[in-house]
Parts: structure tokens; C-alpha cells; sequence
């Protein structure tokens, strides 16, 4: 797993919300450190900051496609200045006794996806491992990911590294489809994640048996959604970790019929036990719409 990316300039500048980034629980690991920013001496700096929290790795992002961070030329704005890319990156493994990887994208726009060429000189710069989100900085999340590319890298004769494939895995059998048609040595997963955080143990299971298994009762899935809540608060604080919950409660419970009212509440109230009262009722008198059949989305492909 990887914290929640952090802004070298918060950090150096000790910001409270980007320094608490940097715990880790001994249960999460193994566990690495994202780091942003397009200044070299601040992210080599907050390098050295967070290798004192311990984590297994630092992970730089080149990949973050918000336009106030790829506009300032970090994230996926790194794709507008190459040679910089390469020298904060080899300037950062240098400075690190921890391995050091790195999250990207296939470049900034279609009539820009060098990210064959960028994935062998970010190998040769020191990286131990390169993650590959299948979009481009323009489309954000857009359209579909393109695993050809992603394909094309790990399949590159050169490539000596781990090459990750990120975008669009929803399923355990999308996940089991792209190990065996691209080669990636791992998947990553991110917003798949949101409302259904066992996603994990379903693919593990999958590839391990391949049977797909049973799917979560309603019960479960609201027992899940209330102890994450309850985390959500401890970490957060009352208020942001009720704003912050709320996408999650709509993809935890987005299939239940005749939801629309109680949906309402429970994205507006602002009080924690009204929440959990709602979640507690939510087995007992709603049901899920089944589940539509399999679809891999990637046959033209």
C-alpha cells in the first residue's frame, strides 16, 4: 500500500496535514511513501524527511493529472519537462537507502505518449519498480485505459525493472485478464477500491482458485461501511471524516432499491450516531439489485 500523496513544499515546511501522511501502522505494511512536487531540492528534502518514518519504499508521483498540480509542472505535468523528470528522479534514488519507484502515466495528451522511451530512462536513473496508469495527463480518467502500452514497456527487452499496470480493474477476472495478456509483474488498484474495499481479497482468491467467490451479503458490506466510518472519524475528526465518508456510503450502497430517501439522509446528517443508525437499519429493510453479468470492456483491444 502507499500513503496518500504528499506535497514535498507542505512537508518541508512541516505542514500538520502532510506530516500526519507519514504514519504507518505496523499492520499496513509493507508500505510506501508517495511524494509530489516540481522543485528537485524539495522533493530530495522530503525524501529525507520521510525516510525517517521507516517505509519500505518512496514512491514518486509523475502521474497525478489535477490541474493544479500538473499545471505547476508536478504530478503528470512532469511529461512537459523529461530531462527534469529523469534528474529529480535519479537525484532523489541518490539521496534515499530505500528503494525508490515511481506512478505515471502514458504521457500528457495523445500526440504525446513517450512513455517507452520515459520508462527506460526512469530504469536507468535507479528506480526499482514503475507503475503505469493507462491515460494520458488530458484525459484524466476519461475513456478507457490502454494496456498495449503498458504491454509494450514490460515487454520491452530492456526493461530489468517490475512493471505494474494501473486503470480500469474492477474485477477479478479483469485483473486475472491482464496478468495474462500484458505480463505485468503486478496491478494496482485504486478507485475500484471506493465502496468495496475487499476488491483485494476477491482477486487473490481468484487467481489463487480461479473461482470466483461469493459475494459480500448486505450485512457484511454494512458492517464493513460502519467500521470504516467509525476510522474515518478517530483519523479525521468528527467533520471532515463525515464529508469525507460520503462518496463511499454512495458506492458502498449504490444498488439497493428504493434507496433514494434514505441515501438523502445519510449524505446530509451531519450527526455520527444518526449515521450509524442508518447504516445499522440499512440490512433489514432494503435488498441489492443483482449484480449484471461480467463484462471485460477490453475485447477490441
Amino acid at each position: 500500500m502507499y500513503t496518500e500523496f504528499i506535497s514535498s513544499d507542505g512537508l518541508i515546511r512541516d505542514g500538520k496535514k502532510s506530516v500526519r501522511k507519514l504514519d504507518i501502522f505496523g499492520y499496513e505494511r509493507p508500505m510506501g511513501i508517495q511524494l509530489y512536487g516540481h522543485i528537485i531540492d524539495s522533493m530530495v528534502e522530503a525524501a529525507r524527511l520521510a525516510e525517517k518514518s521507516a517505509p519500505d519504499l518512496i514512491d514518486i508521483n509523475f502521474g497525478c493529472p489535477v490541474r493544479k498540480i500538473s499545471n505547476r509542472g508536478a504530478g503528470s505535468g512532469m511529461f512537459r519537462n523529461i530531462p527534469l523528470m529523469v534528474e529529480m528522479t535519479a537525484r532523489i534514488v541518490e539521496s534515499t537507502s530505500l528503494p525508490v519507484t515511481v506512478k505515471t502515466r502514458l504521457g500528457w495528451d495523445e500526440s504525446s505518449k513517450p512513455i517507452f522511451e520515459v520508462a527506460e530512462m526512469l530504469q536507468d536513473a535507479g528506480i526499482k519498480a514503475i507503475t503505469i496508469h493507462g491515460r494520458t495527463r488530458s484525459q484524466m480518467y476519461r475513456g478507457s485505459a490502454d494496456w498495449k502500452l503498458i504491454g509494450e514497456v514490460k515487454n520491452n527487452p530492456r526493461m530489468k525493472i517490475p512493471v505494474i499496470g494501473n486503470g480500469d480493474i474492477d474485477s477479478p477476472q479483469k485483473a486475472k485478464q491482464m496478468f495474462d495478456r500484458y505480463g505485468v509483474d503486478g496491478i494496482m488498484i485504486g478507485r475500484a477500491t471506493i465502496g468495496r474495499p475487499w476488491i483485494f481479497s476477491e482477486i487473490r482468491h481468484y487467481l489463487d482458485t480461479g473461482q470466483t467467490p461469493a459475494p459480500l451479503s448486505l450485512g457484511e458490506k454494512a458492517e464493513i461501511a460502519r467500521e470504516h466510518f467509525l476510522k474515518s472519524i478517530e483519523r479525521k475528526g468528527e467533520k471532515v471524516g463525515i464529508l469525507q465518508m460520503r462518496r463511499h456510503f454512495v458506492a458502498y450502497f449504490k444498488a439497493l432499491v428504493n434507496f433514494k430517501e434514505t441515501r438523502l439522509k445519510l449524505l446530509t446528517s451531519l450527526d455520527p450516531e444518526e449515521i450509524i443508525n442508518i447504516i445499522d437499519l440499512i440490512p433489514e429493510r432494503f435488498r441489492e439489485v443483482p449484480p449484471a453479468p461480467f463484462n471485460t470492456g477490453i475485447e477490441k483491444q
